[in-house]
């Protein structure tokens, strides 16, 4: 295991890598320095040909309570009355929720205690996320006079509309089941549970080709924001070039040869 003063690393010799948020007296906020770890963590994970599913986990009573709000108000003691601190660090913060979406390996999160503000973006923004069923989810910002703009991105991209103005305008606590209802977690299961429920989907998800995962995740986040058409246009194009993959001649000869496929991962 790698350690970090505030990010734990850990990779598994079946290709699952686990970071594991560490700064439990900050609640895991995203303070600088745990965004810069992060940013680092996930960019180092996609280029890393041994690591083939990412578990995003945290220490503590709390997943990740957002942003530091000490960090910030500190920040406002420049002329401009923070700024260009302020611009600096929701830059960094989108550039690691980007980076989450944009690494080619799947992430899931696992949540345990509370998830708020930028903390619910960081669970939004993974590919997929199991939560403890004590684990709670708010975009709070309007209790303090903050709207949770940027949290609300990944937010509107995983739960329909009304929903997702209901935490961002409400501020409200939503509960694991509660979240699950609406998709912004995949499932909620007992906290006794959750650490193995999780590695059972991350071991599933494993033992497919990394190339296929890799096309997968890449198109699946391009087409959504593309018309019907386009995206039809799109996929065929990505589907065309997957089918001339070694992998996928190999797992279609498998499956006709009723046998297990023997991944080349290109």
């Amino acid at each position: 295991m790698q350690k970090t003063d505030i990010l734990l690393r850990e990779l598994s010799d079946d290709g699952i890598l686990r970071l594991t948020l560490n700064d439990a007296k900050r609640r895991n906020a995203l303070s600088e320095a745990m965004l810069t770890e992060l940013g680092t963590a996930f960019t180092e994970a996609g280029d890393n040909p041994d690591v083939r599913v990412i578990i995003l986990a945290a220490n503590g009573p709390a997943f990740c309570a957002g942003h530091d709000l000490k960090e910030m108000t500190a920040g406002r003691a420049g002329p401009d009355r923070g700024r260009a601190y302020f611009t600096k660090v929701m830059a960094q913060c989108s550039g690691v929720m980007q980076g989450i979406v944009g690494c080619p390996k799947p992430v899931i999160a696992e949540v345990t205690g509370i998830a708020t503000a930028a903390g619910c973006q960081l669970v939004a923004s993974c590919d997929l996320a199991i939560a403890a069923d004590t684990a709670q989810f708010s975009t709070p910002g309007v209790h303090i006079g903050l709207f949770c703009s940027t949290p609300m991105v990944a937010l509107s991209r995983n739960v329909s509309a009304k929903h997702a103005m209901e935490m961002l305008l409400t501020g409200d606590m939503t509960s694991a089941a509660r979240a699950a209802e609406i998709g912004l977690i995949n499932r909620a299961v007992a906290t006794d549970d959750l650490q193995d429920t999780t590695l059972e989907m991350a071991h599933k998800i494993a033992s497919k080709s990394s190339m296929t995962l890799s096309t997968g995740k890449r198109a699946f986040y391009a087409q959504r924001e593309m018309s019907l058409t386009a995206a039809y246009d799109f996929a065929s194009t990505v589907m065309v070039d997957n089918m001339l993959a070694r992998d996928a001649e190999e797992g279609i000869g498998a499956f006709v040869e009723k046998r297990t496929p023997q991944w080349q991962d290109a």
